[in-house]
């Protein structure tokens, strides 16, 4: 059975996911933003393992809590292979918005479209869709009609694509291709802001309705 739950962490109070396997006790964290010790208490409070960090894409709002927990844990850290360098510069980015952020250890394997990882009896499949950022990945909870889109779309919003490697044009078409051939009904769990759903991005996101995959 599918155990879902997430918290904000980080400097700029990104949502962190945790998605576990309540029979194996198995999870998959996914952007740890930082907080470890509250991620840690999250997995304890449902008696889980945490065996994958996987990250959506780089950004270091989305990774800055990929080294402690890491070692808390000793689990292998998942990205797309477009951004597997950025973990290990990530000071760069954090200067851009006045802040500072520890490197990331380097990933321990890359993931890339229909890669799916298997989290006990759950299967988590990797859509590439890039925009925000070349290497940014979705990741569908099979059977569950949930897709967790890091900052490709939120709630009435896209991703920004002003950042190194963003592409408004690629970022719509992947929305397209990857996300609107869900059911209206799939809910979609960004990297901030609440949770939303196909159906409602589609008819009502003003960067995005009135396209038709």
């Amino acid at each position: 059975m599918l155990v879902f739950d997430s918290l904000e962490t980080g400097p700029i109070m990104t949502n962190c996911y945790i998605v576990g396997d309540s029979e194996s006790h198995l999870a998959a964290v996914v952007d740890p933003g930082g907080h470890a010790g509250a991620i840690e208490s999250c997995l304890t409070r449902h008696k889980l393992t945490c065996k994958w960090i996987i990250n959506t894409h780089a950004h270091f709002d989305h990774v800055g809590g990929n080294r402690d927990l890491k070692k808390k844990t000793g689990a292998e850290i998942l990205i797309h292979p477009a951004e597997a360098e950025w973990l290990t510069a990530l000071g760069v980015q954090a200067r851009m918005f006045g802040l500072s952020a520890e490197n990331s250890p380097a990933a321990d394997r890359t993931i890339d479209e229909g890669d799916v990882i298997q989290v006990g009896k759950l299967k988590l499949t990797v859509r590439h869709t890039p925009g925000h950022s070349p290497g940014s990945i979705s990741l569908v909870i099979e059977g569950e009609k949930r897709i967790l889109v890091g900052d490709l779309v939120f709630a009435g919003s896209v991703g920004r694509t002003d950042l190194p490697g963003g592409s408004f044009e690629t970022l719509v078409a992947s929305v397209k291709k990857k996300i609107f051939t869900h059911p209206d009904d799939t809910r979609l769990y960004p990297g901030h802001g609440p949770a939303t759903s196909v159906g409602e991005e589609r008819r009502h996101n003003p960067f995005l309705s009135g396209n038709e995959p």
